[in-house]
């Protein structure tokens, strides 16, 4: 069974998040499929990818520039693995029917919101039901990650 992480957002958005946990899964040299809630969303993550340091950006493509297989970070709003990843992050609510495929997902979502909370938790539940194992990390105030369930 796949391997779920869920971490809980309550300091730093998502744009601010995802990139340290991609540049962790990059070290390890997995590859990530990151799917999110629309094209939009697509698209300002592609703009973070390239701008969160001034220093470096995270290799990565979507539909809009082709060639998945090459690309170690995959971005889009449909439930596919065209480049092969090891590791899915969910955003925005986004769930996929491919979990099998993975060897890891992480659930990132906005602690701020109780109906994305309330969301999440419904996911946990199906996720436990389905055989998952499951880990919830939440977000300290100082921006890292405090393991609370595993």
């Amino acid at each position: 069974m796949t391997d779920i992480g869920f971490y809980h957002l309550t300091q730093s958005p998502l744009e601010r998040v995802l990139p340290k946990l991609l540049e962790k899964a990059l070290a390890t040299g997995a590859r990530v499929v990151v799917i999110a809630g629309s094209s939009e969303r697509v698209d300002v993550l592609d703009h973070v990818l390239w701008t969160y340091d001034p220093a470096s950006f995270l290799p990565h493509g979507s539909a809009r520039n082709g060639e998945a297989e090459v690309q170690p970070i995959w971005l889009t709003v449909d439930d596919e693995n065209p480049n092969g990843a090891s590791i899915l992050v969910l955003t925005d609510g986004a769930s996929s029917e491919r979990l099998a495929q993975y060897e890891r997902c992480l659930e990132l979502f906005d602690g701020n919101d109780e109906a994305v909370v309330a969301a999440a938790r419904i996911r946990w539940s199906d996720y436990v039901t389905a055989g998952h194992t499951l880990n919830y990390w939440q977000q300290t105030e100082r921006g890292g990650w405090e393991k609370k369930i595993d």
